[in-house]
């Protein structure tokens, strides 16, 4: 048995988020149909494609503008 085990122990958060859900079911629904409207988006890779074949190299150190004088 590991010493940082604690078997009957939950912390305040992990209560209050198993309440929460126990009292609103549909909590996690919402929040999938919330990630999908930013974030599960198709990719279309033939443009990802041109998106990093027309990238300019960056030069190595930005804030500073080099002249040729």
């Amino acid at each position: 048995m590991s010493i940082f085990a604690r078997p009957h122990y939950t912390s305040d958060a992990t209560q209050f988020i198993e309440k929460l859900k126990q009292e609103r079911p549909e909590l996690d629904a919402q929040q999938r149909a919330g990630r999908a409207l930013l974030w599960d988006k198709p990719v279309d890779r033939s443009l990802w494609k041109e998106y990093r074949a027309g990238r300019v190299p960056q030069k190595s150190y930005v804030y500073y503008s080099y002249s040729d004088q």
